[in-house]
C-alpha cells in the first residue's frame, strides 16, 4: 500500500477574494481604582463646585417671586326639566322653537357653562370689572400717579386675556365625577383667593342674567302670539308655555349659584405653588456634582470609559 502524501500546507492570509485578516489588540480592563483615586485627590475641587452650584440654585429658588395657588371646587348645576310640557312637543314644537323654548328633555349645559368659565368674553369682562390690568402689567403702570406711564401703550384686552388665560386662571374637569376645579395662580395669596371666588360669582351672575333675558324674550314673543290667535286650544298651549318660561325666569332670579355650585370655596393659600424650591436645589446639587466630577477627570487628563 503506497504511503499517503502529506496535505498541502495552507497559504497564509490574505486570501484572494477575502478581506485581510486583522488581529485586534485586547482591550485593557477599566481601572476603577485609578478613577476612584482621581476623585479622592480632587474631592476638594468637586466639593467646591457642587457647593457653589447648590448655593446658586438655592438663591435662585428664593429670589424668584413666589406664586400661590387658590382653588375652588365646583359642581355644575343641573337644569330642571319643565314638567307637563313634553306632550306639547309634537303639536306645538314649532311655536316653542320660535320662542326659544325646549319642550323635550332637559339639555345638559355643563359643557357650555365650563366653556363660558374659560371663555375670552367672560375673562375680559372680569378683568375690566376687577381692574386687573395694573396688576397684570406692573411695569407699565405708575402706582404713585395711578395712571399708565405711556398713554399710547395701554395694554389691550387681548393682551390682558392672554396673560390671564395662560399664567393665572386654569379650569380642569374631572371626567369621572364631573366636578370642576378652578385655580388662580398669583403672587399675592389674598388676591388669588379673592379673584377665584369672585370669578365664580361673576360667571354665575352673567349666565343667570342671560337666562333671565332669554326667558323675557320668549315670554314677550308668546304674549304677542297670544294676542294674534283666537283658537282656544292654541291659547291654552301658549298660556302653558308662558307659565313654564315664567317659572324658569323665577328660578333663575332666585338662584345665586345658577351654573356652578361652590362645594369648597377658595381660601388664602399658605404654601407656595411655584417655584419648587426643593426641586431646584436638588437639581443644582446634581448639576454641580456632575460638573465637578467631569472637571476633576479633565484636570487629570482622563475620562471614564
Amino acid at each position: 500500500m503506497p504511503p499517503k502524501e502529506p496535505p498541502a500546507s495552507t497559504p497564509p492570509p490574505p486570501y484572494p477574494g477575502y478581506p485581510p485578516y486583522v488581529v485586534y489588540p485586547e482591550e485593557e480592563p477599566i481601572d476603577w481604582g485609578a478613577y476612584w483615586k482621581i476623585l479622592v485627590e480632587q474631592r476638594k475641587r468637586i466639593g467646591i463646585i457642587t457647593a457653589a452650584s447648590t448655593l446658586a440654585a438655592l438663591l435662585a429658588a428664593f429670589l424668584i417671586t413666589p406664586v400661590y395657588r387658590a382653588e375652588v371646587l365646583l359642581a355644575p348645576v343641573s337644569q330642571e326639566k319643565t314638567s307637563g310640557l313634553s306632550a306639547l312637543a309634537g303639536q306645538f314644537g314649532d311655536l316653542a322653537a320660535l320662542a326659544g323654548i325646549n319642550l323635550g328633555e332637559t339639555k345638559d349645559k355643563t359643557a357650555e357653562n365650563v366653556a363660558a368659565l374659560k371663555s375670552r368674553a367672560m375673562s375680559t369682562a372680569f378683568i375690566n370689572q376687577e381692574g386687573l390690568k395694573p396688576a397684570l402689567f406692573p411695569g407699565k403702570w405708575d402706582a404713585d400717579k395711578k395712571k399708565w406711564k405711556d398713554p399710547d401703550g395701554v395694554p389691550t384686552d387681548w393682551e390682558a386675556y392672554s396673560i390671564f388665560d395662560k399664567d393665572i386662571r386654569s379650569v380642569n374637569v374631572d371626567r369621572k365625577s364631573g366636578l370642576v376645579m378652578l385655580t388662580i395662580d398669583w403672587k399675592d395669596p389674598v388676591l388669588a383667593a379673592t379673584w377665584a371666588n369672585n370669578l365664580v360669582k361673576d360667571v354665575n351672575n352673567r349666565l343667570r342674567t342671560e337666562a333671565i333675558e332669554e326667558s323675557e324674550k320668549s315670554i314677550g314673543y308668546l304674549e304677542n302670539q297670544l294676542a294674534q290667535t283666537s283658537t282656544v286650544e292654541l291659547q291654552q298651549a301658549i298660556y302653558r308655555l308662558i307659565e313654564a318660561e315664567t317659572k324658569n325666569k323665577m328660578i333663575a332670579s332666585t338662584r345665586e349659584e345658577f351654573a356652578f355650585s361652590v362645594i369648597d370655596p377658595a381660601v388664602k393659600p399658605e404654601r407656595i405653588a411655584k417655584p419648587k424650591r426643593m426641586l431646584i436645589t436638588v437639581l443644582g446639587f446634581v448639576f454641580g456634582s456632575l460638573v465637578g466630577v467631569i472637571s476633576a477627570f479633565l484636570r487629570k487628563g482622563r475620562t471614564p470609559r
